[in-house]
């Protein structure tokens, strides 16, 4: 098996962890040859719009590109569209596709993320442009539509599709929407909001089935890292990675929704963070240690989500959380929830409360432990906390 072509730096993966790590390589000076290799056809494009604003028809495709398709090629970076990486050979230093190419590689940034969980039962999945652009061309002849899975990407499209004037029905699995990453107070404020626009949620219905024209299946990824783990490298849930992104194996780096790694504000826990801010910053940190300029993970993890006219701000993260302080009316329709841990904040959700998740953040930096009465009170300013 010979290799057809050689790069410097081949990154595997085109959304925003690949994207970025080409980016940042050409930013901070690097010369040699770098190549993309993706499962996808498209140039790199943002993911988040996918279940929001491309999904409603209010965003041309062209809109959501990370870059203009002159920018890859002025900054010398190849693209190699519809290359899924099977197999990796550390030895050998290279990949094999599914094609049957090869590729060879000096260092190897892996930024494959994940690939959507599905049901016996089909359905449509939304990870790719492909996946949305299916289930656009399948709405026309669609009344009702059944969403599987009460998370970020299940009610982002609820709050679309109900604005589109379809019956909605979102069937979850666990007691509320949101449950593994927001406090009750925020799933329950949802759920109301979601049925006051008419989508019908069905709690507890983990074997349920509801009729439905069209079914969309939103309960989760699976790490794309079966190449690694198969090579050697270590990984349980995704692939492990140090402070500085390198995998177990040699001149390998992962990156973004498939890497997983230790964390101060999940209290030094190893954890996958599937968001955009963590695929660009890892990006940027394994872009520094191909450079030889290492320099460790650290960054606080944020999150949005838009539904309705309703704008979250996550910044922080709340798993392990003892204590949570409702700040102002959910009625009012913005209003934050804070997370503590031992007395200190360690994350916020905003709803509509921008001030809060901007000054909340200094807040969890800073291992604030703030009166709690104050905390509660929307009219103090937390940065006064």
């Amino acid at each position: 098996m010979s290799a057809s072509a050689s790069h410097d730096v081949l990154i595997v993966g085109s959304g925003h962890g690949g994207a970025q790590a080409a980016i940042a390589l050409r930013q901070l000076g690097f010369a040699g040859s770098i190549a993309m290799a993706s499962a996808e056809h498209d140039l790199p494009y943002e993911r988040p719009p996918l279940s929001k604003d491309y999904l409603a028809g209010e965003k041309a495709f062209e809109r959501i590109l990370i870059r203009p398709p002159a920018f890859w090629s002025e900054r010398k970076v190849e693209m190699l569209p519809g290359r899924t990486v099977v197999e990796v050979e550390p030895g050998a230093r290279r990949v094999r596709c599914a094609d049957g190419s090869t590729l060879g590689y000096g260092k190897l940034i892996w930024a494959a993320g994940g690939v959507p969980r599905r049901l016996g039962s089909g359905g449509h999945v939304i990870r790719s442009r492909a996946d949305t652009d299916a289930l656009i061309a399948a709405l026309p002849g669609a009344r009702r539509i059944a969403i599987i899975g009460g998370g970020y990407v299940g009610l982002e499209a609820a709050a679309v599709l109900a604005k589109l004037g379809k019956e909605v029905v979102l069937l979850e699995a666990a007691d509320r929407v949101l449950a593994r990453v927001v406090g009750e107070p925020l799933s329950r404020f949802y759920e109301a909001e979601h049925r006051g626009h008419g989508v019908e949620i069905r709690l507890n219905s983990g074997s349920e089935t509801a009729a439905a024209d069209l079914t969309i299946v939103a309960i989760g990824i699976d790490a794309a890292v079966e190449p690694l783990i198969a090579a050697g490298a270590a990984g349980a849930n995704g692939v492990d990675v140090d402070a500085f992104c390198r995998t177990s194996l040699p001149d390998i780096y992962a990156i973004g929704d498939c890497a997983a790694h230790e964390n101060r504000f999940a209290g030094g826990a190893r954890v996958r963070i599937e968001s955009v801010q963590n695929a660009h910053d890892q990006a940027v940190i394994a872009a520094k240690s191909v450079l030889g300029a290492p320099e460790p993970y650290d960054a606080i993890p944020w999150f949005w989500s838009n539904q309705y006219d309703l704008k979250l701000q996550t910044v922080g993260l709340m798993q392990g959380h003892d204590e949570l302080v409702v700040r102002g009316d959910p009625n009012a329709r913005s209003f934050s929830l804070v997370y503590l841990r031992e007395g200190r904040v360690i994350a916020l959700d905003c709803v509509n409360a921008v001030r809060d998740y901007v000054q909340g953040r200094k807040l969890i930096l800073d291992g604030a432990a703030p009166d709690r009465s104050k905390l509660a009170d929307p009219a103090v300013p937390l940065k006064e906390l």
